[in-house]
């Protein structure tokens, strides 16, 4: 926090190609810092950090409102088109101790398309990958942020209806981060009410957390 009225969280977003991280970290943002497009191959391929303006009305602490500063670190999918698994990992930790390394990190998204089924093997590459980077107490700095949400609901299923529908493999992986989770509309998230909401959602995330941060410190394993 840089000073009592203003809070700065920190968020990282991770996830495969095409799932639409880069764009989430703009509309966490309200900007367009990240190049996003659709591609036949992985777009991102180094870290960047985002940051957005004060942001007012979002959260109040010790009875008076708060501004809010938004920090996204956005990270090359894994697994990649272009790159290792080893070559992803440690560029991600190398930018996670840099630009988070005094600071924290209040969460890590992992960014999943509510349209697409989730596979055991993908919801296993992808808890092990997060692990790998941030250690055992990965599952609570971790939340899910399901994007294409409007393609799902465009389908039929609300977000009442998908939880009630989808896989034992995604339910599985919602439970073991403590059912902390996000729908995001990807044709609705450039909208300021839409992204005040989901930003409370993730400040009621940190805030049942304790407002803990996880310290990371860069390693060459």
């Amino acid at each position: 926090m840089a000073a009592s009225n203003e809070m700065t969280i920190n968020l990282v977003v991770l996830g495969r190609t095409q799932t639409g991280k880069s764009a989430a970290g703009n509309s966490l943002l309200g900007s367009s810092d990240f190049e996003s497009r659709r591609s036949p191959r992985s777009v991102t391929t180094r870290c960047s950090l985002g940051r957005s303006c004060r942001i007012s009305g979002i959260t109040r602490r010790n009875g008076c409102e708060s501004a809010l500063r938004v920090q996204v670190l956005d990270t090359p999918s894994y697994p990649h088109s272009d790159l290792s698994k080893e070559q992803v990992r440690d560029r991600v930790r190398s930018a996670l101790a840099h630009h988070f390394g005094k600071e924290g990190l209040h969460l890590a998204l992992l960014v999943l398309r509510a349209d697409l089924p989730l596979c055991p093997d993908e919801r296993d590459h992808a808890a092990q990958f997060i692990q790998e980077l941030l250690g055992p107490r990965w599952k609570d700095f971790t939340a899910v942020l399901l994007t294409h949400a409007d393609i799902a609901e465009e389908a039929g299923f609300s977000e009442e209806v998908y939880l009630q529908s989808t896989s034992s493999t995604l339910l599985s992986l919602l439970s073991s981060v403590h059912h902390k989770y996000i729908f995001l509309d990807n044709q609705k998230s450039i909208i300021k009410e839409q992204r005040a909401i989901v930003l409370r959602k993730l400040l009621n995330f940190i805030r049942q957390n304790n407002y803990q941060v996880l310290l990371l410190k860069h390693s060459k394993e």
